[in-house]
């Protein structure tokens, strides 16, 4: 395995996670990549341009490269407006390929559905096998929608069949997501493989708490209840401020203590409405506890995990949840709904806690059992570090070669009956 295509197409590696369209896939993305470079195997990473100022390729690491492919305007463009322009992205694709000897690429390796699409018509036209990462899938996300958000369209369900079938591999976050491609999209059990992600423990690792607080204007002695990622009705920030109300409610002298930092930007359905975070604090009365942070880089989003006291994650679906590991790697427990690859990320009662369903009293609840008792809480935290620490993206990068060698094997195989 020398040469990986992979493909990203409606969100690049190199954007900001926690805005947009960016996110846990763009993590996962350039980590995988970058991990799959130190073993030894080139990977070029497409992407739709989305400005004129991008450069045509980005060589990201050592045998990582990001190349934009200029598909449709480059500014105004949603995801939902770009299977219209899968054409034009997978012209370009061919192009690319076709500047080399034939066989350069061994295999393709798409993310979300959008990509494998261009992804199967790829592998047809180079005679590579196709690993696919769904990442979200529509009919798991449409059976739990968030209350204010849209449900995903039909176009997305048929496409994600398509890609499922077309697939030589799916890569799963965990067995949850395993068996809904099993369950719901009638994927063949032979071709299912979970792969967790991983997360940087050089740069999700404890911190000296006064330090990152200090800096960052938070007293020491503050309760800190952290939200990072997108705001979206996915995502539930508004759980989080509304147990606050109930911590509030119940114990007024916390408010001298509180802090609830937000973490991130605008996004999807979110885009709707991006004052609603900030008016529903107003309208429960927690405004001067909350404070609203822009989208962070990776490692200044470390230290704002080691800050808190617990992490927060209430979506309502996560393929995984790589906050929540990340928050762990840096000592920090986690508070999450008890739902897909949380299950996994976070381990109840020990590294966390998981809430069945989204009732503030719930999480007030939750947040209560652990804030009222330092010894469980030092105990989750030793105990956060060393799961988190069972996710490195170099087992990762391992597994996900064996994918790769498997469908290689199996796409060998078959042309070889057929030539029989």
């Amino acid at each position: 395995m020398k040469r990986v295509a992979m493909l990203s197409v409606h969100t690049s590696p190199l954007d900001q996670p926690g805005t947009g369209d960016a996110g846990g896939m763009n993590v996962y993305v350039i980590e995988l990549a970058k991990q799959l470079a130190e073993l030894g195997v080139d990977v070029e990473v497409f992407t739709r341009a989305t400005s004129r100022d991008l450069p045509p390729y980005v060589e990201v690491a050592p045998g990582v490269v990001v190349r934009h492919l200029v598909a449709g305007p480059y500014e105004g463009l949603t995801k939902h407006d770009l299977p219209a322009q899968l054409c034009t992205f997978a012209r370009d694709l061919l192009r690319v390929e076709a500047e080399h000897d034939l066989g350069w690429y061994d295999v393709i390796h798409s993310h979300y559905w959008l990509s494998g699409q261009v992804g199967a018509l790829a592998a047809d036209r180079w005679g590579v096998p196709l690993v696919h990462s769904m990442h979200t899938m529509a009919k798991v996300k449409n059976a739990a929608l968030a209350d204010g958000d849209s449900p995903e369209p039909y176009t997305r369900v048929l496409g994600e069949e398509q890609v499922v079938e077309a697939a030589d591999a799916l890569i799963a976050n965990t067995s949850d997501e395993a068996s809904a491609l099993v369950d719901r999209y009638d994927a063949d059990p032979a071709h299912v493989e979970v792969v967790h992600p991983g997360v940087d423990l050089a740069v999700f690792h404890p911190r000296d708490q006064g330090e990152v607080r200090r800096a960052r204007g938070l007293p020491e002695d503050a309760i800190v209840l952290l939200f990072a990622g997108r705001i979206q009705p996915l995502k539930a920030p508004e759980v989080l401020l509304q147990s606050v109300a109930v911590l509030l409610a119940r114990d007024p002298s916390l408010r001298s203590r509180l802090v609830v930092p937000v973490v991130g930007g605008p996004s999807g359905s979110g885009l709707d409405e991006p004052r609603a975070l900030v008016d529903l604090a107003a309208s429960l009365g927690i405004s001067e506890v909350v404070r609203f942070v822009p989208p962070v880089a990776q490692h200044e989003l470390a230290r704002w995990y080691a800050a808190a006291t617990l992490v927060c994650v209430p979506s309502y679906n996560e393929s995984f949840g790589l906050v929540a590991v990340e928050a762990q790697a840096c000592g920090t427990p986690v508070v999450a709904a008890a739902v897909g690859g949380l299950t996994t990320a976070v381990r109840d009662e020990l590294t966390g806690i998981l809430v069945p369903g989204h009732d503030p009293t719930d999480w007030a609840d939750a947040f209560d059992r652990v804030l009222h008792d330092p010894a469980r809480l030092d105990a989750m935290s030793s105990a956060a570090r060393r799961h988190a620490a069972e996710f490195g993206w170099q087992r990762t990068a391992d597994a996900t070669l064996k994918v790769y060698e498997a469908a290689a094997d199996r796409r060998r195989g078959l042309r070889l009956a057929v030539g029989s």
